[in-house]
C-alpha cells in the first residue's frame, strides 16, 4: 500500500486546513481588519503635516499593523501561507523601526522598504486568498494582494514621489487588506452563526 499522499491531496489538505483556521479565528481577523482599516485612514489623513512627522508616523502605523498581522498567525504555524505571513509581518515591524527611530533617512531609501515591503505583503495575500478560496470574498483579499504589486511596480518605476504620496498608498493598502479580510470573516461568521459551513 501506498501510504504517500498526491500532490493535489497534499495541496487539498492544506487548503481545508487553512480555511478552517479562518473559520476558528474569524473574530481576529475581524478585529485586525477593523485596526488595518483604522491605520489605513489616519496614514490617508496624517500626510498633510511635515515630512519627518510623516515619516514617524508611517513607521508607527506599520509597526501597528505589523503586530496585529502577527496576533493573525497566532496557531496558524501549519497554514501554508504561515512563513510568507511571518516574513511580511517582521518587514512591517523593521522598515517601520527604520522609520520611527530615523525619520530624516532619504526618501529614496524609505522608497525602496516600502517598494520590498509592498511586494512581500502583496505576494502573501494573493497566496493567502488563493489558498482559502472558495471561502465568500476570497477574490477581494486576492485583490488587495495584487493592490500592494501594483503599489510596488508604482514606487518602483516613480523613485521620486513625495511623503506625502507614500503615506496615500501605505493608507490604500492597509485600508484593501483590512476591508478584503473583515468581508470574508464577516462572511464566515455570518455562516458559522447560521450553522452554514
Amino acid at each position: 500500500m501506498n501510504d504517500k499522499l498526491s500532490i493535489a491531496a497534499a495541496s487539498g489538505l492544506l487548503r481545508d486546513a487553512m480555511r478552517e483556521t479562518v473559520k476558528r479565528h474569524s473574530l481576529w481577523y475581524l478585529l485586525q481588519a477593523g485596526l488595518m482599516v483604522v491605520a489605513g485612514i489616519l496614514a490617508l489623513v496624517y500626510p498633510l503635516l511635515s515630512a519627518v512627522a510623516v515619516a514617524v508616523f508611517l513607521g508607527w502605523i506599520l509597526i501597528l499593523s505589523g503586530v496585529v498581522q502577527g496576533l493573525g498567525l497566532i496557531g496558524a504555524a501549519r497554514v501554508p501561507h504561515f512563513w510568507l505571513q511571518l516574513v511580511s509581518v517582521v518587514l512591517s515591524v523593521i522598515i517601520g523601526l527604520l522609520f520611527v527611530l530615523n525619520p530624516t533617512v532619504a526618501v529614496e531609501v524609505l522608497i525602496l522598504l516600502l517598494i520590498v515591503f509592498f511586494m512581500v505583503e502583496g505576494i502573501s495575500k494573493v497566496i493567502f486568498s488563493l489558498t482559502v478560496r472558495p471561502l465568500p470574498n476570497w477574490y477581494w483579499v486576492c485583490a488587495s494582494g495584487l493592490l500592494g504589486i501594483v503599489l510596488s511596480i508604482v514606487l518602483l518605476l516613480n523613485p521620486s514621489m513625495d511623503l506625502w504620496v507614500l503615506g496615500l498608498f501605505v493608507g490604500l493598502q492597509l485600508i484593501g487588506i483590512g476591508v478584503s479580510l473583515g468581508a470574508m470573516a464577516w462572511t464566515v461568521r455570518k455562516q458559522r452563526s447560521a450553522g452554514g459551513r
